[in-house]
């Protein structure tokens, strides 16, 4: 890079988390991260004060990654299973990415190693959710690790690898953790989804059933779900 600053991309970053780490992590790269939630950005950015090698971008990747490159590594934390064409959005990645550049994201694997997901929309529809007939953006839409890996060499990446992480998916926390942890899933994820297109009658059972699940997973001042993700790498070779 002929003494150039490394330049890191963070795809869907959110509210920073992880944009801050490397920025952290590594004082002397350039860490830009990016989401299409402009209120997310905000909260990053009052976050990231002080740290004068991060700055963030609002928009799609197709119109940040490129100009602003070429970046010498690209991470995403559950970022990217929410293109509407995955090959598509992965490819607009490599072609903001230097060559030899790599790319790390993380990813749901299947709902039934994330109980926090699929213990609850079952028990909020009596029986669990049918599988996905094609492709949907969601939170599990790279559950499956060969569709990912045709993706990602059909948007050009070589040398792609994953590696199984099992973790735990704190839901909720506080003096009533289990009350968090339902605002919590009324707010975000298949959860949320479900109770939105539920019709208005049923939401109240719906709820109950939701604190019921998080009761079972409740440790003292917090709720923890089993919680399990693919970490994959690739490279712009």
């Amino acid at each position: 890079m002929d003494g150039a600053a490394m330049l890191v991309g963070d795809v869907g970053c959110g509210a920073g988390a992880t944009s801050i780490a490397a920025a952290r992590a590594n004082s002397k790269a350039r860490i830009i991260g990016m989401d299409l939630s402009e209120a997310l950005l905000a909260v990053a950015a009052e976050r990231a004060a002080g740290l004068d090698n991060l700055g963030f971008v609002a928009g799609p990747v197709e119109d940040i990654l490129p100009p602003l490159g070429p970046f010498d590594l690209i991470v995403s934390r559950h970022g990217v299973m929410f293109f509407p064409d995955p090959v598509d959005g992965l490819a607009a990645m490599r072609a903001g990415a230097a060559p030899g550049a790599g790319l790390i994201f993380s990813c749901f694997r299947a709902p039934s190693h994330n109980l926090w997901s699929s213990e609850i929309v079952a028990a909020m529809l009596d029986a669990p959710p049918p599988p996905p007939e094609a492709y949907a953006p969601g939170p599990f839409a790279f559950a499956d690790e060969k569709f990912v890996r045709s993706v990602l060499a059909a948007a050009g990446w070589s040398n792609a690898e994953p590696r199984a992480v099992d973790f735990t998916y704190r839901a909720g926390e506080g003096e009533d953790p289990v009350a968090d942890a339902v605002a919590f899933f009324t707010r975000i994820g298949p959860a949320a989804r479900v109770l939105r297109d539920a019709p208005a009658g049923r939401r109240r059972d719906m709820l109950d059933r939701v604190a019921e699940v998080c009761a079972r997973y409740r440790h003292g001042n917090a709720v923890d779900f089993p919680a399990a993700a693919w970490l994959w790498s690739a490279e712009n070779r």
